[in-house]
């Protein structure tokens, strides 16, 4: 699953122009409108001629790597207002094909007073599929898992039971240790032979007069308090509802009545038109900064990502925000975690982009929207792993911080052709003074395609630095030493490893001599004959 909320163009917004052929190059990082990394990052206003375009053009190439990204049966989530969702639909055809798309959410998330022709109140959220034929028929948030739950735990119990209060007691027990659990479904307290219910007052006529008639209390015998339009059901389906036991009455004729509604019949469904307050994005966010008045511009609530992820991500989904921001979507799968036991994994894209320097978050010490982001998520992990001690003790809250950058290898290691010999003395090394071992890891992990968030731990042995990388089968899948004066007795130790590790790579001038680089392969061969081994 993929969610995106890039920047709405609303003439204000800063939009980084990827890959653009300029010819005044030194005049834009001069008068920069071209930060460090060589990206332009510049006010799109709408006096500029190619105001559309130009958004068009940075969001293009993310769409296309958006769908390249997504297994058969993915989906990605658009936010967007009205100043581009016009385009972006059109984009989107383009990208996923009109056959693609699922469907649009509108979202109302904000009252508007202002005098105008139309108050806008809401945002749209644009579903597309990668292959819609390859999706659920339908999809079932987690509160379907729970519903089953509570469908399976009442007919256990009333089973067990043939008292009503001995019913209502075990399960009022079941119930309080669990509550923390159940999410939308946290307030079917009450049970009975039919199974786990709970009280609703939709028995009103909502929007106009309904009917009027007199429904006793079974204490007082007195009219029970009448909804302000009136019931929704005539007489008669009043009568045979209240012969079924499907009324609920309160302690006296002062309450109005609630219908039974049973934990079986409850449907959750992701509607395509809903209600949520806009501003509880900033209150989430205020809750793990309150040193700070305003740490983010219009944060998602995490409610929002919460919904959309129950119904479109499965338990072990990987989501991505390419527009990560304050990392909403990194809180949220947290959060989803920690109530279902799922073990969904969050990748998270954000560009350094500088803070504002006269923004409370500048003053506070985030001099980056990233360096807010990775503050959000490991607040937001300790408080969530708190709240949840009980419940999911094994949650995992940690993330790893990767930054996209050139090569590790110098210009030698790829084009060995183009040095002239007498130049050769001073690529003696093929590695970048700059780069620390941690680069070289990483480097090595991509290019052997070897998941970047598995397990690493650091060990010394013969007085090295080694790294160990852990997959499911194998503690040692993949072991690398990157320092210098390698000898012998290191590289017999690691083929001895158990279990033999897969993979073993070292620096290509890290050994201690000649000899020890000739004689490593042979080693292995001997004590390890499966390990691949490759020096960098």
């Amino acid at each position: 699953m993929i969610y995106i909320d890039p920047p709405y163009n609303t003439g204000n917004d800063f939009i980084y122009r990827d890959r653009f052929a300029e010819d005044a190059d030194s005049f834009l990082r001069r008068s920069s409108q071209k930060d460090e990394e060589g990206n332009r990052l510049v006010a799109n206003t709408e006096a500029n001629g190619r105001f559309h375009s130009d958004w068009l053009s940075m969001m293009y190439p993310r769409l296309k790597l958006a769908r390249n990204l997504l297994r058969d049966d993915g989906v990605i989530f658009v936010s967007i207002d009205d100043n581009e969702t016009a385009n972006i639909l059109r984009l989107c055809v383009e990208v996923f094909g009109e056959e693609n798309f699922v469907g649009t959410i509108i979202w109302k998330n904000v009252t508007d007073n202002n005098p105008t022709n139309i108050a806008t109140e809401h945002e749209g959220i644009h579903v597309y599929a990668k292959s819609r034929l390859s999706l659920e028929s339908v999809w079932k948030s987690i509160a379907s898992t729970i519903k089953n739950a509570l469908i399976r735990i009442g007919e256990e119990l009333a089973q067990k039971h043939s008292d009503l209060d001995e019913l209502q007691n075990e399960y009022s027990s079941w119930f309080k240790e669990n509550k923390s659990q159940l999410g939308a479904l946290d307030r079917y307290k009450y049970i009975d032979f039919d199974g786990v219910y709970t009280g609703n007052q939709s028995v009103h006529n909502p929007g106009k007069e309904g009917y009027r008639y007199d429904v006793l209390h079974k204490e007082t015998k007195m009219p029970c308090k009448e909804p302000l339009m009136g019931y929704r059901f005539p007489e008669e389906a009043m009568e045979r509802l209240l012969s079924e036991g499907k009324i609920l009455f309160g302690k006296d004729h002062n309450k109005i009545i609630e219908l039974k509604v049973y934990a079986k019949d409850y449907e959750d469904k992701l509607s395509s038109v809903f209600d949520l307050d806009g501003r509880t994005g900033p209150y989430d966010l205020k809750q793990l900064f309150p040193e700070i008045k305003r740490a983010f511009s219009n944060p998602k609530p995490i409610s929002l990502l919460e919904r959309l992820l129950s119904f479109s991500a499965s338990s072990t989904d990987i989501c991505l925000d390419l527009f990560a921001g304050s990392a909403t979507t990194a809180h949220a799968v947290l959060q989803l975690n920690a109530e279902d036991g799922g073990n969904r994994r969050f990748i998270m894209v954000q560009l350094p982009e500088p803070c504002d320097e006269k923004s409370e978050a500048f003053k506070a010490g985030y001099k980056t929207i990233a360096e807010i982001g990775k503050e959000r998520i490991r607040r937001a992990g300790k408080k969530i792993k708190e709240e949840s001690a009980a419940t999911a003790p094994n949650l995992d809250t940690g993330f790893r911080v990767l930054k996209i950058d050139s090569s590790n290898m110098r210009d030698v290691y790829y084009t060995p052709d183009a040095i002239d010999q007498k130049e050769l003395p001073g690529f003696t090394d093929n590695i970048k003074p700059d780069r620390t071992s941690e680069d070289l890891l990483f480097q090595v992990l991509l290019d052997w395609g070897v998941d970047l968030s598995l397990p690493i731990r650091r060990e010394t042995r013969q007085g090295k630095s080694v790294f160990f990388v852990a997959e499911e089968d194998n503690e040692n899948a993949l072991v690398a030493c990157f320092d210098t004066g390698v000898d012998e007795a290191l590289v017999k130790e690691l083929a001895k490893l158990d279990p033999r590790p897969r993979r073993v790579v070292f620096r290509d001038t890290g050994f201690a001599s000649d000899a020890v680089k000739i004689n490593v392969e042979q080693i292995f061969r001997q004590l390890s004959p499966h390990t691949e081994v490759k020096a960098i």
